[in-house]
Parts: C-alpha cells; structure tokens; sequence
C-alpha cells in the first residue's frame, strides 16, 4: 500500500514540496525508516510557511498518523505472526446490580495476560518507534534509545493462552464466593490483529451464615479467641478467599502481640462447608495439627545485648567477655570503643528483661534505633536460651554511621520573576556529637541571582552566610510529652546568619536563633514547637534611588529599618498522603507565631517598644495549608490546595514585618503572575516604569489551587491547572489605596490557568508550567476579568501575558 494518495491530499495546496515529494517515495512495502521521518518533519517546516501550514486540514495529519503508527506496526510482523492488541472480559448474569456487574468486570480485567502494547486513542506509538528503529547493533546511539526507550516490542499472539485466561478467571470468580460460575473465551482476528473475548457468567454470591473459632482450652485458642470480635469474616457478607487469607494475618499480628513468637498465618486453616444450603456458607478456623509445638506457646525476653560498634564481618561480636560489657539498668551493652553513652539506649529500647514478647515494641525499638541517624544498619536477632523454656535472648547488632562528613552542594535557581541564579553550600555533619547520637550540623551558604530581562534586569542579588543547628534525640525541658511511639522526640537550638546584598538598592543583614522541641505521634502527626524563636535584620548601604522609591511609597521604608522579633511558633502537620493504596488522601499543616506577647503585657503604654535601642514587632499570625488529593483511575490524579494565612498586628505594629509577611505570586503560588508580584489587594503602584518591582506583600493571605495530573507515556506527566487568590492588609493605608482586607475581597482575586508538563526521574520530578492570568485584580472593577483580551498571536500580548515556570517538584 502507497501513501501517496494520503500526502496528495496533504500537499495539495503546494504540490512541488519537497517535504511531500520525498514522503510520497517512501513506500511500506520498503519500511518506513528513522531516517526518512527525519528528513520529511525537516523539509515539511522549511518548505511550508506558516499560512500554508494554516491551510493544511487536520484530519490529513491524523490520517498520515494512522497509517504510520497502525499499517507500518502490521508491515513489521514476521511471517506467520499476529498482533496480540488486547482482550475484554463481559460479565453475564441476572443476579448482579449493574454496579456490582461493573466491579467485578474491571476486577477480572486486570488478570488477563499477556498485556497489549500500550496504546493512545487507538495508535501505538510506542510499537511504531520500536519498529522503525530496526536493527540496533550497539547498546548507544538515537536508534538504540528510540527502539528502548521511546519503544517497546510487540506482542504477538502466539504468546495469547486463552484457556490459560479462562482458567485464571474462573478461579477468581470462585474465590469471590461465585461457585457455580462459568467461564469460556474465543478470539476474534482481523487486518492481522487478533482481540480475545471473555465471558463470565458468575451466578449467585454466596453469603457467609457464620464463623466458628477454636474452641479448646489451650492457651492459644483462648487467645485467638479474645480478638474474635475485630474478625474480617461478618455474617452476611460475600464469601472471598481473600479475606480468609487478610484474617488468618489478623489472627497471626495479633497473637504475636500476646507472646506467641514462632506463629505463623499458615498454621491457620479455614474449612468451608458450602452443603448447608440457600447459597451460604459455614467458615470454620482451625490451628493445624502438624503445627510446631514452640509455635504454641507464649515466649519472654531474657536477656538483651546490645552492639552499637558492630561491623558487618561480625568481628565485634563478644557474648562471654565482661571486660567489655557494661550493665545499664536491663542491657548489656558490648561497645569496646566507648562509642556511645548507654542511656541513649533507655529512651530507644521498648523491651526490658521479663517482659512478655510483642511485635509493637519489637518494630517500635528498631524504628527509634534507625531515626537516631548515627547507625547505618540496625538488625535484630531473637534466640531460644540454652537452659530456659520459653525464654528469648535478644540481640541488636547496630552498624555505625561514618561520624562526620562533607557534602558539597552546588544547585541552579530560577523563578517567575525572571530570575536565574546559583548557590553553593558546603554542610558539615557531625552524627555523634556529645556520644549521645546528637547531630551538629554546620552550614555555609553562598549564592546570586540575576534578572536576564525586565524591568528589575541589573538589579542583582547576592547572599551569603552560615547556619549552625544541633539537634539532641531526646527532651531537654522540665516537662514531658508522651512520646511512646516509634520516633524519638527531638531538642533542636539553631544559630543562623545571612548577608544579602540588592544591587542599586540595600543590604540587609539578618540574625537568627531558636530553641524548641519536633516531635511525632505517629506517622500521620507532627509537631514543632520553638520555645523561643528570634529574628533580627539590620540594613545598611541603602542607596538613594531607594529612598527616592520610599518617598512615592512609604511602605518600602519597613524592609529597611530595624527589625527585632521574638517569641514562639508552633506548626502541626497531619498528612496520610504516603498511603498509596487509599483513593483519597489530604495533607494538613497548620501553624501560630507570637511575637513580644507576653512581653507586651508587662509592658505600659508610657514604655518605649523597644530592646536594647531596637524597636520589637508585635502581632500573632496564624497560617493553615490543606491539600487535599483524589485517585482518578489508576494513574492519574486530582490535587486541590486551600491556603489560608491571616496576621494580626497589634500595640506598636500597623502591619506584622515584612520578613513575616505573605506573598503571593510564583511557581508554587499563582503561576500566572510573576513571583510576589500579586496584591496587596487591587492595589498596584503606578511609578514602576521606569524603576526596580518591588516585591509586594500582606498580613492576610487566600489561595486556591487545583490541578489534574495525568500520566501521558513513560516518566510524561501532564497537567491543567488554574490558580486564585490574593494577599491583603489588615489596616488601611493611605499609601497604598484598595490594599486593606474588606468584604468585597473576593473580588480582587487573581486569577490564573495553564499547562504543565513533568518529568518522573525517581529521584526528582523536573517541572514547567506555562500559565495566562484571566482575571487582574488591578484592574478597574467590571473590567478585571481578561478574556475578552487573550490574543496569543500577538507578539506582545504573550510577552506580558504567557508565564513560564521552571521548578523542581510538584507545586503542592
């Protein structure tokens, strides 16, 4: 078959093209190669202008897609072979709900083997790069990619096992209680493409009467009978061999709560009696006969050794040598290096001698001795003692970190802003610090960015500085939290400076230190609290176009002046979003900060508001972030986020600082407005022509985002979004009009659409987003909303309008 008559139809409007001319001399009888495809895009783009490309009718594009992704894919088929491009599986029967007929539908579909190529829209694209790419001779090169990378084989149907599938299925329909079911299949072939057809005809469900547990006297059966009322096996439900298996794991998880050390689900057995008549069954669990006489019993632990020195080869091992041994209230600890003080292991070990065995403090021991983060491996070893019955010795084997280490850093910056820029940070890292597993972390950061084009181009940023931060795994405060989970609870003191110096404009130098606790319930819930978290920015070199700028904006003179605040902060945050198995999941992470207010009470209105010469900010400012994500089909994904940030200035503050303020703008914020270019409110300043862009902040802040990520092909994701919100003042300033937070804020939000596209490189995911603002809240009022304005084939329209946004990560 020729495509001539297809890329006829294609070049009509220009038929001398030479794009055309050298596609219509290749033939499929000839194959279709790399390198014709090649040349074709190329000639096609150089000889075709922009009108003619206009002219060109779509559905003569789709055409030629078809018959180079379908007929070239049949052309490669060795002789004798078919294309396998799928089987379907239809559910017969009366006795099902149309909901329930769907259910077990798609449940028997995943099970059918082999899998067909992928497909999009009916085409095989990735079928069709593997088939022109031929024959690869070296592991390298861009026909080696596009056969392994962009492609994937074909799946012939010779490899198609139909009464396999028929078999498969008819078990799974068993399993689900269907015992009466039956099942057949067929194929069906064409144009060299064959298509397999399952019908199953279930019948009816049979139902669970009752559920009958051991009832001897052995202490096993007492046990597996004190929990017999969180069963997974209900009376009236649908009989599922699944079940029976997830409650044989139920009976084991929980005996091995209650001592019984060497049980295991297999030594469970159900007998289900399905003669009893009226489509029920009777389910009765037994513990095998041939099960192991130590699998019955209940064990204690005995005594614990503890290696915090061992070594892979095993060498630091020493069971009978009490130079080494130090007795630490219930462990022994064999550390020939002193290298660690023992009561880091009072606060990590769950079990003491005498306790009766339980899998809880088992897992909640190693998981403590791991988040420590001075040892590298941690293993654990049960052994039956020599002379006593029913006795554990238990052994924790505990591989040291390296204690110090160097990590260079060197990463690319860029934001909506037009931005580009670079920081090098070096970190030291001591794991071991005072021997009590606590970490020191020294850090000294360097960086710029510049502005390639644009209103701010010239007016660079440069930083540097250095951060210290020791953590101790353990609280140091006269009170205590219950921490009995399986993370240990930390104190945390940071020290921080930073220099950053805006060419044309200021320097600000800023000083930081905190004292507080991190702590988490469990793996849903963390806190952190800072007893005491300070900041204080100073500023200096500050040029005269800036003050010229404070003279029209009076606003801007806040970053420049002295700043000193003070007091707690307290954040916590639930999320269930590492749940991968759950359709819905939703992250929250909720904070409070209180500057000078205790402070401010012992303070009268006489009293100067300030500390050593420096005037203290007071507010409180409150901040919430929930997220909240929905499964859509197996592979894709519905992200929805509501930010909600409101501070509140009071006694010598009208606005909170502007290192505490919001902002709003930028790649993880309103993607269609450039970075804290947003608000306050429907304010904008009118003296930017010519000038530098200030970054523009609130004391209240509201963000709505949603996004729907699909997965394209390969590590390809896609997405369409639209983002919304503000920031706004809390109390009215004559400087800048329309800036305060008023009933009427919901009409100065902005708003903005787009696209993105990211890659899934597993160890990060490279993001960009092309985005347009359809609603300005700068505008006049009944004019803010801009569709009537959207013009993409303007020049000048998409260079104020279009935003790219380059980041690293999902925006939420």
């Amino acid at each position: 078959m020729k495509l001539n008559k297809y890329i006829y139809r294609i070049g009509s409007e220009r038929k001398n093209s030479k794009a055309f001319y050298l596609l219509s001399k290749c033939r499929l009888e000839q194959g279709f190669s790399v390198a014709c495809l090649v040349v074709f895009l190329k000639n096609l783009i150089r000889s075709c202008g922009a009108g003619t490309m206009g002219k060109i009718k779509i559905s003569s594009f789709l055409w030629l897609i078809i018959m180079l992704s379908s007929c070239s894919n049949i052309k490669y088929l060795p002789e004798g072979e078919k294309l396998y491009i799928g089987g379907e599986v239809k559910v017969k029967g009366d006795s099902l709900r149309k909901k329930e007929k769907k259910a077990l539908q798609e449940n028997l579909q995943t099970l059918i083997r082999p899998k067909p190529n992928s497909s999009f829209f009916g085409l095989r694209p990735k079928l069709f790069f593997y088939n022109i790419a031929g024959e690869t001779k070296k592991e390298k090169g861009i026909r080696y990619w596009i056969k392994n990378k962009l492609g994937e084989p074909p799946v012939y149907a010779s490899k198609l096992d139909v009464q396999y599938n028929v078999d498969v299925l008819q078990n799974r329909v068993e399993n689900l209680g269907y015992f009466r079911a039956h099942s057949e299949g067929d194929t069906t072939s064409k144009n060299k493409k064959v298509t397999a057809h399952y019908l199953v005809q279930p019948g009816v469900q049979y139902k669970i009467r009752k559920v009958v547990f051991p009832e001897d006297t052995t202490e096993l059966a007492k046990a597996i009978r004190a929990d017999q009322a969180q069963t997974l096996l209900k009376a009236g439900r649908p009989y599922d061999l699944d079940v029976i298996k997830s409650e044989r794991e139920r009976i084991d998880s929980k005996l091995k709560e209650r001592g019984f050390y060497y049980f295991a689900p297999d030594y469970v057995i159900a007998k289900v009696d399905s003669t009893i008549g009226k489509q029920e069954v009777d389910i009765l669990l037994e513990v095998k006969k041939q099960t192991p006489a130590k699998s019955k019993g209940e064990y204690f632990i005995n005594d614990i050794y503890i290696y915090p020195d061992y070594s892979i080869n095993g060498s630091s091992v020493i069971r009978n040598n009490n130079k080494y041994v130090t007795q630490y209230k219930g462990f022994k600890v064999i550390d020939r290096k002193n290298t660690i003080k023992p009561q880091v292991f009072d606060r990590t070990m769950f079990f003491e001698p005498g306790d009766k065995y339980n899998r809880t403090d088992h897992n909640l021991s190693l998981n403590r001795l791991v988040s420590l983060g001075t040892f590298k491996f941690v293993k654990n070893q049960f052994k039956e003692t020599d002379s006593l019955s029913n006795k554990l010795d238990v052994y924790y084997f505990l591989t040291p970190n390296r204690k110090k280490s160097v990590r260079l850093e060197l990463l690319g910056k860029t934001n909506s802003a037009n931005y580009r820029g670079t920081e090098l940070s070096l970190n030291w890292l001591n794991r071991n610090t005072l021997r009590g597993a606590e970490q020191l972390t020294i850090s000294a950061f360097g960086g710029f960015e510049v502005q390639i084009g644009g209103q701010n181009k010239g007016y660079n940023i440069y930083r540097y500085g250095a951060d210290a931060t020791l953590v101790f795994p353990r609280f140091i405060a006269p009170f205590n939290v219950n921490t009995s989970g399986a993370f240990i609870p930390k104190t945390q003191i940071n020290l921080g400076y930073e220099h950053q110096r805006r060419l044309k404009l200021y320097t600000l130098r800023t000083f930081k230190g905190s004292f507080g606790y991190v702590w988490k319930e469990n793996v849903f819930k963390e806190h952190e609290f800072k007893v005491l978290d300070v900041t204080y920015v100073n500023s200096n070199n500050v040029t005269q176009e800036y003050l010229n700028k404070v003279d029209s904006m009076p606003s801007l003179g806040r970053i420049i002046e002295k700043q000193l605040i003070f007091g707690p902060t307290y954040f916590f945050t639930y999320t269930n979003t590492t749940l991968a198995n759950k359709p819905n999941t939703f992250y929250y992470r909720g904070g409070i900060d209180l500057s000078a207010t205790i402070t401010g009470l012992f303070m009268s209105k006489k009293d100067t508001a300030k500390i050593f010469g420096v005037p203290y900010s007071q507010y409180a400012k409150m901040e919430h972030d929930f997220r909240y994500y929905i499964k859509v089909g197996a592979k894709n994904k519905w992200a929805n986020r509501v930010f909600v940030g409101v501070g509140l200035p009071y006694g010598n503050s009208r606005e909170i600082p502007y290192i505490k303020q919001f902002f709003s703008g930028g790649t993880n914020s309103i993607r269609a407005f450039r970075a804290r270019s947003i608000g306050p409110g429907s304010y904008m300043d009118p003296n930017t022509a010519h000038s530098f862009v200030p970054d523009y902040s609130g004391d209240i802040k509201l963000e709505l985002n949603t996004e729907y990520r699909a997965k394209l092909f390969s590590i390809v994701e896609g997405a369409l979004f639209a983002d919304a919100g503000n920031v706004w003042l809390m109390n009215r300033n004559s400087d800048r009009p329309g800036a305060e937070f008023t009933k009427d804020f919901m009409d100065q939000l902005a708003v903005g659409v787009g696209a993105g596209i990211r890659f899934d490189l597993s160890f990060l995911i490279l993001r960009g987003d092309l985005a347009m603002p359809i609603r300005k809240p700068y505008l006049p009022k009944g004019e803010r909303w801009t569709f009537d304005q959207i013009d993409l084939g303007n020049k000048q329209w998409r260079r104020d309008n279009l935003i790219f946004n380059l980041a690293i990560g999902y925006p939420f």
